[in-house]
């Protein structure tokens, strides 16, 4: 055989192709036989071409995994030798590295079998050796070796620190300083205890000190070596930073400031600062490193790009410095805040334009992690962004519109009581003569408006009159951010949307004929705006205008485009919404599109790198048997298309069901196994549509009647199914966003279907929420070397909201029942009412245990002494939400919590008392006061000095925006006058008075008006003479009002 595959393999070599392909051919059929290894050892000792000799090396590291069993032991040592005589003697690099190679494949099937006792003793020799060849080589095999033998090394670690150390330090030869920081980095995942990662730590000062001077000599190439070191230590379990953090976070900064360093080096440095305020912020404040890196980043944003190609642009240092201050604002937004906000308010006057843009820039990308603290200085903010918005300069009023933007999508609702001052300066933007401002202009105005409501209203008629006419003039780009404006302004404005339809509607009928592929996305938005406007309308306006708009759409499908498909699956939603059960006739057209949308191939594109060297076409030889290779994955890529697309249909399929209920039954099935599928999806985007949607197939399907016992036995398999899913997500996924989902649809599910069904989930359902009350579940998994401490903690509003809205769920189906559950839940809850705690933790906690006193009832007193000293101090906040839970919580426990309460009803009256005065600008937080005022009278009338209390809380009223609290606070009036208290009797004139503005408000429940109809009868019955007077003097619409209603007695 070795004489013949020795003419292959020169065979295989020569250019010619057809030669190439019949050696190729007759290599792959010899290699299937064991004796290919004796042969290829031959030549790889003896060939005189080094390529042959790099060949055989290549073949053997395909074959030999699938011939290592079949080979005798002289073959086997014959191998081993052969492969050290090559990575110590040829002289062909190409030929050390293929035969180093086939050392790292061998050794995962030898070293753990005890076969190759003299490896490791022979690699530890020759990275000593004083040949450079030697020790690159050896040190290549170290990190290829860990891939296959890792652990290993592990009780040889403080010998190979010696002999890294060492070569980190090899003044004579660049190749071996990297082949040694590669070595280093490939042994981080495999230190994890106390004593390897102290001497692991020891590796830093020598990576740094390579790094300086390879970056000195303009070697970046290495110094990216060593960023790619601290990527992964940053990553890894193991707490491998220490003390270490300050010196890379003053290497980091030192090279990003560099202006003459390369790009690409620079945003290595910068994303290293990032990662670490991502996954180590803690370690940043301990070490005090939040100012120096903001007195790095602020400056970095004041570079300039110069014109630079859009693969630089990314990678640019003002780019990227605005992602680490974002980072840093989410993770640290205490710390943060207060600088970015002093470099904003100096930068904003600065004469130079860069400084004046990178103001605003760093107030917009802190609005989302400083948002809480950025809500107290919104007035301040907001006059640096609008001056801004004025600037001479087109850069500045750019970045001001974008602040503008990040300002309205995250500081809401607050943002919105500055409408009077923002909307103007928007409508100016809107005009700007650069399209640039203009675009972000409309990107502002769309997040702005989208929640205003009805305070929309004076500025429709001259937003939309500027946008109709940008949507006929403007070029494509600003043509699709205009669309979703108007999209904004329809939503906001609703039915006074009406009168702009019919306009809007008609000009989009043009974009939705678009066919070219430049033009998709302008349809795309176009196919979406009909949707919203659609919802504005409402059914009876749209129903018989939709059908083209809707046929325009299904055409769409044909187009190819991604993006069109994913809002064109939301247009249907929306018309599903729209037309609730006229929507049925299109399931047979638009179900098939959402099905195939969600079962498209994922899109990831793997490039698998199969080869030791392709300069000589080596990697064409291969075999069916290579299975067991190990294959290096180089690049997984994602088409987010694709993802956007699934989450689209993924909705999609959950509102078709939910709006056309039994209609939506042929397609259930499948439905059913998609969302399943999707709820354990990759991408946290699809598993949220799924876990939505999964609520809705249950609406669905319990929505059919169960006349057949198979109905009613799948009605229980599906119902079986969304439990467990959403049980499983709320320990198992780990994004907060679908585990705060998967809470609300357990609680709505509760809340819809009652204790019966959901008892047997009850044990897996508790442990779950005391899991995430515990914040032990996957999702609330943080990497770093240690715990945050509460003072740098967010309230984490997404998922414990949702978390602790379980708990009153669980009460009102259990009532006292719920009591021992209760038991295990409170020390975990109470926890986030400490006083380190952000305010909205702990008003959360409030109103959580409010409704579960609620709903509970009596066994809530056993907790009532725990409870209340908080609920005191809540009532004194600064924050007008935390009073108003705590003054809702304070009437919920006197109520049920019997004697226990009792003892605090004078603390919980004196804390009540400043919230009915004028200090009290907060109309909710004083009608949750007159509720909790009322709860108590009305179970302790006894304990109440009613001739000092009646004044006061009757002059709260009537109620002015909670109207929950109305039946229990009127029915505490009705109550008194029905049992002829006396202490009201004397105050009937003003009873009567506020009983008559709430019979005649629109806002008020009619069962409410009923009660006070019977207490106004009761009073003229007994007491007519006295009440004729008052109700005479009454304004007539009020006193006919009040008649109607105590007539209905």
């Amino acid at each position: 055989m070795a004489q013949s595959l020795e003419l292959l393999l020169i065979q295989f070599l020569m250019p010619d192709n057809d030669a190439r392909r019949q050696a190729e051919e007759q290599i792959k059929r010899l290699a299937r036989n064991p004796n290919v290894v004796p042969s290829l050892v031959h030549h790889l000792r003896t060939a005189k071409s080094p390529n042959v000799r790099q060949l055989s090396a290549v073949l053997l590291r395909k074959k030999v995994t699938s011939h290592w069993p079949k080979l005798s032991r002289p073959d086997k040592a014959s191998l081993k030798s052969a492969l050290l005589d090559s990575i110590t003697l040829d002289n062909s690099s190409l030929v050390r590295r293929a035969s180093a190679n086939v050392v790292s494949v061998i050794a995962k099937y030898a070293v753990p079998g005890g076969e190759w006792p003299d490896l490791l003793p022979f690699l530890f020799q020759c990275s000593q050796s004083p040949q450079e060849e030697h020790r690159e080589v050896a040190l290549i095999l170290f990190s290829s070796l860990t891939e296959t033998i890792g652990p290993t090394f592990q009780s040889h670690m403080a010998d190979l620190q010696s002999i890294l150390l060492k070569c980190l330090q090899d003044e004579s030869s660049t190749r071996v300083r990297v082949a040694a920081l590669k070595a280093v980095g490939s042994f981080i995942e495999f230190i994890n205890d106390g004593d390897d990662v102290k001497i692991f730590r020891e590796f830093i000062p020598p990576i740094l000190n390579v790094s300086r001077q390879c970056l000195a000599n303009g070697e970046d190439d290495v110094a990216s070596i060593a960023f790619e070191i601290f990527d992964e230590l940053i990553e890894s379990p193991a707490p491998l930073l220490g003390d270490s953090v300050r010196v890379i976070v003053q290497f980091s900064l030192e090279v990003c400031s560099s202006q003459n360093l390369e790009v690409n080096i620079r945003h290595q440095a910068i994303q290293i600062i990032s990662w670490l305020a991502k996954y180590k912020a803690s370690i940043l404040k301990r070490h005090k490193l939040v100012i120096p890196i903001l007195q790095v980043m602020c400056p970095l944003l004041t570079e300039s790009t110069n014109g630079e190609d859009d693969d630089d642009a990314d990678l640019a240092a003002d780019r990227a410095a605005a992602e680490v201050i974002d980072t840093m604002a989410i993770n640290l937004p205490r710390l943060v805040f207060g600088p970015i906000y002093e470099f904003a308010s100096l930068s904003c006057q600065n004469p130079n334009p860069k400084f004046r843009e990178a103001a605003v820039t760093a107030l917009g990308v802190i609005s989302e992690g400083c948002a809480e603290i950025m809500k107290g200085k919104l007035e301040d903010c907001l006059r640096i962004v609008l001056e801004a918005l004025k600037d001479q300069e087109q850069m500045v009023r750019g970045a001001a519109s974008f602040a503008l933007g990040q300002f309205a999508e995250h500081l809401q609702t607050e943002i919105l009581s500055h409408y009077g001052i923002v909307l103007p300066c928007i409508l100016n933007a809107v005009e700007d003569p650069s399209d640039e401002v203009k675009e972000k202009s409309y990107y502002a105005l769309a997040a702005f408006c989208e929640d205003m409501g009805e305070e929309i209203l004076p500025y429709l008629e001259p937003l939309m009159a500027r946008l109709v006419t940008s949507l006929q003039t403007s070029p494509r780009n600003l043509q699709e951010t205009c669309m979703s404006a108007i999209g904004s302004l329809a939503s906001a404005a609703e039915g006074a949307f009406i009168p702009y339809a019919e306009k809007v509607l008609e000009l989009m009928k043009s974009f939705l004929v678009l066919t070219n592929d430049a033009d998709l996305v302008a349809r795309a938005r176009a196919t979406e705006l009909v949707g919203i406007v659609a919802m504005a309308a409402g059914r009876a306006r749209m129903e018989n205008i939709l059908p083209p708009f809707i046929e325009a759409a299904l055409s769409g499908f044909a187009l190819d485009f991604s993006e069109l498909r994913e809002y064109t699956h939301g247009f249907f939603s929306n018309v599903a919404e729209i037309l609730d059960d006229g929507f049925m006739q299109y399931l047979p057209h638009v179900v098939p599109l959402a099905f195939a949308s969600c079962n498209l191939d994922d899109g990831s594109a793997v490039d698998i790198d199969d080869s030791d060297n392709d300069e000589n076409g080596l990697g064409g030889v291969s075999s069916d048997e290579d299975t067991e290779d190990r294959a290096r994955v180089r690049n997984i890529s994602v088409r987010t298309g694709v993802l956007d697309e699934k989450a689209a249909a993924t909705q999609a399929l959950g509102l078709f069901a939910l709006h056309t209920k039994s209609a939506f039954a042929p397609y259930l099935e499948e439905a059913l196994k998609i969302l399943v599928r999707h709820s354990g999806y990759f991408h946290e985007d699809v598993r949220l549509q799924a876990v939505i949607s999964l609520k809705h197939i249950l609406t669905a399907i319990r929505s059919i009647s169960p006349e057949f016992a198979e109905i009613s036995e799948k009605q229980k398999d599906v119902f079986d199914t969304v439990m467990n899913i959403y049980i499983k997500t709320m320990t198992e996924d780990d994004d907060k966003e679908v585990v705060a989902q998967a809470c609300m649809g357990v609680a709505d599910i509760i809340r819809d279907c009652g204790y019966a069904p959901v008892e047997p989930y009850m044990p897996k359902l508790a442990e779950a929420t005391l899991t995430l009350l515990r914040e032990e579940s996957s999702c609330q998994q943080v990497e770093s070397d240690d715990e945050a401490e509460d003072d740098d903690v967010n309230h984490d509003e997404v998922l414990m909201d949702a978390v602790s809205d379980l708990l009153p769920a669980f009460a009102k189906v259990m009532g006292p029942y719920f009591d021992p559950i209760l038991r295990n839940f409170f020390e975990p809850l109470m926890k986030f009412a400490k006083g380190s705690r952000p305010p909205q933790d702990r008003t959360m906690v409030v109103a959580c245990l409010a409704e579960v006193a609620q709903e509970m009832g009596p066994p809530i007193s056993s907790y009532v002494d725990r409870i209340m000293p908080l609920v005191l101090k809540e009532l004194a906040s600064s924050d007008a939400t935390n009073r108003r839970n705590a003054a809702f919580c304070a009437g919920e426990l006197c109520k049920n919590g019997g004697a226990i309460a009792l003892r605090y009803y004078g603390d919980v009256l004196r804390a009540l008392y400043p919230l009915f005065g004028d200090s009290e600008s907060d109309n909710a937080v004083r009608d949750n006061a007159a509720g909790a005022v009322a709860r108590m009278i009305m179970v302790q009338p006894q304990a109440i000095p009613l001739t000092q209390v009646l004044p006061v809380f009757l002059k709260s009223l009537p109620l002015k925006e909670d109207r929950e609290e109305s039946i229990s606070v009127y029915s505490c009036i009705c109550n008194l006058l029905l049992s002829s208290n006396p202490q009201i009797l004397t105050l009937v004139p003003d009873v009567v008075h506020i009983f008559a503005q709430v019979v005649v408000s629109p806002d008020e429940r009619d069962d409410v008006k009923t009660l006070i109809g019977s207490a106004i009868s009761h009073l003229v019955s007994v007491y007519g003479q006295q009440m004729q007077p008052i109700l005479t003097a009454l304004p007539p619409a009020h006193a006919s009002a009040l008649a109607a209603f105590a007539s209905k007695r």
